[in-house]
């Protein structure tokens, strides 16, 4: 599978990741679903050009911090019960690309407890900011 990196306007950028953050919320369209907490891991990507996020002088305000990506899915997750992944995942996205320094995101959400028979189900989505 070709990385993001490669696609042209993305060519001068640098990838953050948070992989598999865990998060506990009531997510789903069945009864049953309604009704209690589910796992869900969370993995966002963020593409951010290099000329803007080359740290100087060593400090963390010249940089995207992690904490962003895990403080603004914490936020959104705690407004209640979320129907589909595909909201959840369209929801982190439009929220990683309002940040000033990141031109790209990609988000996906997987739900690992639903089926005994497989690792997880779930959702990816990918933006690119017009420039």
């Amino acid at each position: 599978m070709a990385s993001a990196l490669d696609h042209p306007s993305l060519l001068d950028c640098r990838r953050l990741f948070l992989r598999n953050y865990e998060v506990w919320i009531n997510i789903g369209v069945h009864d049953f679903e309604k009704r209690g907490e589910q796992r869900v891991l969370i993995n966002v990507d963020l593409y951010v050009p290099l000329a803007e996020t080359t740290p100087q002088a060593d400090e963390l305000d010249e940089v995207v911090d992690y904490d962003f990506m895990r403080r603004t899915i914490a936020e959104y997750v705690s407004h209640g019960h979320i129907h589909l992944q595909e909201t959840l995942c369209d929801a982190v996205l439009a929220r990683m690309l309002e940040h000033p320094k990141v031109r790209a995101a990609r988000v996906s959400t997987a739900k690992p407890d639903v089926y005994p028979d497989c690792d997880a189900v779930g959702v990816e989505v990918f933006g690119i900011k017009q420039a």
